[in-house]
């Protein structure tokens, strides 16, 4: 086997090497197909509650009688839900 052949073989193999280290990489860091859907289910929770917060805000924002008491026993409401 001539020098030049050596260095050919010996690159194939370093490059095989690398590509099977990556592919074993890559299946290591995906998360479970149960942790994603459990964080699909708290985002949509999320957004339905942030949804919610909104709606709250639209209607104390465009109410014509601003009571100062309904507008704190509102805004404290909201406080609550969040925790």
């Amino acid at each position: 086997m001539q020098w030049a052949e050596m260095v050919v073989v010996i690159v194939l193999i370093v490059t095989i090497g690398k590509i099977l280290r990556a592919r074993y990489e890559a299946g290591q860091s995906r998360p479970a197909p149960r942790e994603e859907a459990d964080d699909g289910v708290r985002q949509r929770e999320e957004i339905r509650a942030l949804k919610e917060r909104i709606a709250v805000l639209e209607k104390l924002a465009t109410d014509d009688n601003s009571n100062a008491a309904r507008l704190d026993r509102e805004i404290e409401r909201l406080r609550d839900r969040r925790d």
